[in-house]
């Protein structure tokens, strides 16, 4: 197979397309599935904690985008007390969300990555909500297929966002020199980075950063690993949601330990 450019990128009609499902099902496993089931992908939660991590993540975000917020909302809201009530505050909170979103991508809105604009939260939460419908499911034992499309952009999004990035004009990354590309062979996306550390100093915390990091890079050069897969089998397997059955893994180990290393970081 030809491998395209890696150029994932949904339109914000498809995004808020993708949400409504991915809402729409996690809603209805979690309101079928006992409370007090296990979450296997967060060991620390059960189905009524998921319920309550994902109606507050909405609520957040609806806030955020649909008042204009310059940063997180004020308050807080309090968790309900019964499975009921926590079905409601989630009814309230997805509508809530998909409404704030119903908007131009480019509006100026809050985030805590560098892209400040509606359209990093149409994006952002559309894979939350893939990614917790995956939990629910995997808590219930009735797991379905993740949609390609949005599962290829997400291996794009945690490259990009999630584990890697520009660094912040306060520190320092310095490449390795090696190459990682990640080939999905259900559509054809390649997806490059480089590996290497990245270094500095937090102004306001006073933390410091000292560690492996990602960097995209072009993606039609040649890189020293490959690592392939279907695009549903390698998001669910970067957020720690599935094992590595059907990806291969092939070229420098070097370059594929930095690469993990990067990557082998928790993701709620």
């Amino acid at each position: 197979m030809s491998h395209a450019p890696g150029t994932t990128r949904l339109s914000p009609a498809s995004y808020l397309a993708h949400l409504r499902v991915e809402s729409s099902r996690f809603r209805e496993v979690v309101s079928t599935t006992s409370p007090h089931a296990r979450v296997p992908s967060c060991p620390d939660w059960d189905v009524a904690d998921l319920l309550w991590h994902l109606a507050e993540v909405q609520w957040f975000w609806s806030g955020v985008v649909g008042r204009g917020l310059d940063g997180p909302p004020a308050t807080t809201p309090q968790r309900p007390g019964t499975q009921e009530s926590l079905l409601a505050f989630f009814d309230a909170s997805s509508a809530a969300l998909g409404e704030a979103l119903h908007t131009d991508p480019t509006t100026p809105a809050w985030s805590w990555a560098d892209e400040q604009t509606a359209g990093f939260s149409q994006r952002r939460q559309a894979h939350e909500a893939l990614v917790h419908r995956l939990d629910a499911e995997q808590a219930a034992g009735a797991v379905t297929a993740l949609p390609a499309d949005l599962a290829a952009d997400g291996v794009a999004e945690l490259m990009d966002v999630m584990h890697g990035g520009e660094p912040p004009t306060w520190g320092r990354f310095t490449p390795s020199g090696r190459r990682l590309a990640l080939e999905l062979t259900d559509t054809g996306h390649r997806i490059r980075v480089a590996t290497g550390l990245f270094e500095g100093t937090e102004p306001e915390s006073g933390r410091s950063y000292d560690g492996p990091h990602l960097l995209r890079v072009s993606d039609d050069g040649p890189a020293d690993c490959v690592v392939a897969g279907a695009a549903a089998d390698l998001d669910a397997w970067l957020w720690r949601r599935r094992d590595d059955a059907g990806i291969s893994v092939d070229g420098d180990p070097t370059a594929y330990a930095e690469w993990r290393a990067a990557v082998d970081q928790p993701l709620d």
